[in-house]
C-alpha cells in the first residue's frame, strides 16, 4: 500500500491540463475502479431463504399432529353418518312395527266381532220366537243357545270366567254386595253370585258381584 500511495503522490495535481505545444493526452482514473473490485471481493451472496430453525423431531411432531387431527375429523364424519343412518333404520323400524300392530288389532278385531255374529243371530231368532207366539221352553233353549255361544267366545279370545259361588270371600276377585246370616261353617263364604266376573290370564276385567255369609250371632256364640 506504501508503494501504492508513493505512486499516486508522484502524479501531477493538474491531470487535465494541457502544457503549449503538446499534444492533448487522455488519462482515466482506475483506481476507484480496482479498488471497488478489491473491497467486494470477500462479499458472498444475500442467501435466497433463511434456513428452518425448529428441529427436525418438531417438524415431525406437528406432522404427526396434523395427521392425527384429520383422523379424528374423518372418525367424526363417519360417527355422523352412522348415527344418521341408525336413526333413519330406527324410525323405519318403529313406523313398521307400528303398521303391523295396527294390523294385527284390526284383524283380531275383526274376528272377535265375526265370532260374536253367531250370538247375534241367535239372539233374533229368540226374538223371532217370542214374537211369534212360541212356548216358554222353546224360548229358554233360544236363550241357552246364545249364552253358551257368547261363553264360547270368551274362551276363544282366553277371557275365563271366574268360580265365586260357594268359594271363600275373596276381596281380589269378589264384589261383596250385600251379606246374609249363615250357619257357622258358612262364615265367609259366597252364597249367592249376581253376576259372573272374568278375567283374561292374569288381567281382572271384572269381579263376581256376589253375596257373602255371616254367620248368626247365636249359632257363633255356641259354637265358641
Amino acid at each position: 500500500m506504501a508503494e501504492k500511495d508513493s505512486a499516486e503522490k508522484d502524479w501531477p495535481e493538474e491531470l487535465g491540463t494541457e502544457e503549449e505545444g503538446a499534444p492533448q493526452v487522455r488519462f482515466n482514473d482506475r483506481r476507484r475502479i480496482r479498488l471497488g473490485e478489491e473491497e467486494g471481493e470477500g462479499e458472498q451472496p444475500a442467501a435466497a431463504e433463511a434456513p428452518s430453525v425448529k428441529p427436525s423431531y418438531v417438524e415431525e411432531l406437528e406432522a404427526r399432529t396434523r395427521e392425527a387431527e384429520q383422523k379424528v375429523l374423518d372418525v367424526q364424519a363417519r360417527f355422523e353418518q352412522v348415527r344418521a343412518d341408525l336413526k333413519r333404520e330406527t324410525d323405519e323400524l318403529r313406523q313398521r312395527l307400528a303398521r303391523n300392530a295396527d294390523d294385527r288389532v284390526a284383524r283380531e278385531k275383526a274376528a272377535f266381532i265375526s265370532s260374536l255374529l253367531p250370538v247375534i243371530d241367535n239372539l233374533q231368532r229368540a226374538v223371532e220366537a217370542a214374537e211369534a207366539g212360541g212356548t216358554q221352553e222353546a224360548l229358554l233353549d233360544g236363550l241357552r243357545g246364545t249364552i253358551s255361544g257368547f261363553e264360547n267366545v270368551l274362551t276363544q279370545i282366553g277371557a275365563e270366567p271366574i268360580e265365586a259361588l260357594a268359594q271363600p270371600f275373596d276381596p281380589e276377585l269378589h264384589e261383596a254386595v250385600d251379606t246374609a246370616e249363615v250357619e257357622p261353617e258358612l262364615d265367609g263364604q259366597v252364597v249367592a253370585q249376581y253376576d259372573r266376573g272374568y278375567r283374561l290370564g292374569n288381567q281382572l276385567l271384572r269381579p263376581a258381584r256376589v253375596q257373602v255369609g255371616r254367620a248368626r250371632a247365636e249359632a257363633s256364640r255356641a259354637a265358641e
